[in-house]
């Protein structure tokens, strides 16, 4: 072997490309797999990762060898290497190799993505939203008003067609658990389709670099049972709110259990906890202010403008463009009415 480097560059690249692919299929990548989707995806992975590595480790292998054993001695500072001449059969195998490597692995990706994509006459279509930096999830009701929610609720098994599109900028829509992704782009409505296949509440997350807020851009997948699902509609069935943001559907509430409704809509569809403080709620995010703090002595009607109008009136040290504007339409009037009592409650 050691009168044939070549055959030396072989043994190591055999040995180290085994070791390569083992680890790369080994090494847990992904999140849990929550989707029909997923399956094929990771395959797709698979296959990319043991076709990839044999490459680059052949291609490092030349590299190192090369340099080891074509470097400069002693003496040869001045010297020009020897005249190097082409070799046609080498340049055409060279050519060849990669070209059909790629077409064959366009055409399995392809093959995948088309599959994926597959069309179904049952299934179900959630509307999302994007602005900057929040997502809304809009549910058309056949003869009624749509609901729309702040967090993406999916039953288990249905497929689903997500129709989506951006109010401002380019944002990317995401669900890791998923597998897939997609822009969501102004000005036109981009789709995608996902099948759940298990039940837990996952992270959706913008995969599009949207601005100063970018990172908080983020909401939660809840895949639940049919039976849930369908209760969790049921719920979300209300008459229309009345024009101005409340008032109407809150009278038959009592004072205390509008706050317990507002602190429910703050950790849950308000997702108001992953950019504010609120010891009572437990929250601790920093991207906004301290919320104990900021509200002190505000009365309802102030807490209410800075929910709906959050540029209104900007706090110290933070900027404008960060909360999102359209709670008035993401949330019931009740709980935008629960929201307002609970923080005026809780900041006194």
């Amino acid at each position: 072997m050691r009168r044939h480097p070549i055959i030396q560059m072989v043994v190591i690249g055999a040995i180290a490309s085994a070791i390569g692919i083992v680890l790369a299929l080994w090494i847990d990548w992904f999140p849990a797999d929550a989707a029909k989707q997923d399956q094929p995806i990771d395959t797709l992975y698979d296959v990319l990762m043991i076709v990839s590595i044999p490459i680059f480790v052949l291609v490092m292998t030349v590299i190192l060898y090369s340099a080891w054993a074509f470097r400069m001695r002693p003496g040869q500072e001045h010297e020009d290497g020897p005249p190097v001449h082409g070799n046609t059969r080498l340049e055409v195998f060279w050519t060849a190799i990669p070209a059909i490597l790629l077409v064959s692995l366009c055409s399995y990706a392809y093959a995948v993505l088309n599959d994926i994509e597959q069309k179904h006459d049952d299934e179900m279509v959630v509307k999302v939203h994007a602005i900057q930096f929040a997502w809304s999830f809009e549910y058309p009701q056949a003869g009624g008003r749509p609901i729309v929610s702040n967090q993406l609720y999916l039953p288990k098994d249905q497929p689903v067609r997500f129709d989506i599109d951006s109010k401002d900028v380019l944002h990317d829509f995401w669900v890791p658990a998923f597998r897939v992704k997609i822009d969501a782009v102004p000005g036109i409505t981009t789709r995608l389709r996902v099948t759940p296949t298990r039940t837990g509440i996952y992270p959706v997350v913008c995969a599009e670099l949207c601005g100063l807020g970018h990172s908080v851009m983020r909401s939660t997948a809840h895949v639940l049972t049919p039976a849930a699902f369908e209760r969790w509609l049921a719920s979300k069935r209300a008459p229309a709110p009345v024009a101005g943001g409340g008032g109407g559907e809150s009278r038959a509430l009592s004072q205390e259990q509008l706050v317990a409704l507002g602190r429910e809509t703050f950790t849950g569809d308000g997702s108001c906890g992953a950019c504010h403080t609120l010891a009572d709620a437990s929250s601790t995010g920093t991207t906004g202010p301290d919320l104990g703090r900021a509200l002190s002595g505000q009365d309802e009607e102030q807490i209410r403008t800075d929910i709906v109008d959050p540029n209104a009136e900007i706090a110290q040290g933070y900027a404008a463009d960060i909360m999102p504007p359209n709670f008035e339409q993401t949330l019931s009037a009740q709980q935008l009415d629960g929201l307002v009592a609970y923080l005026a409650t809780v900041s006194k």
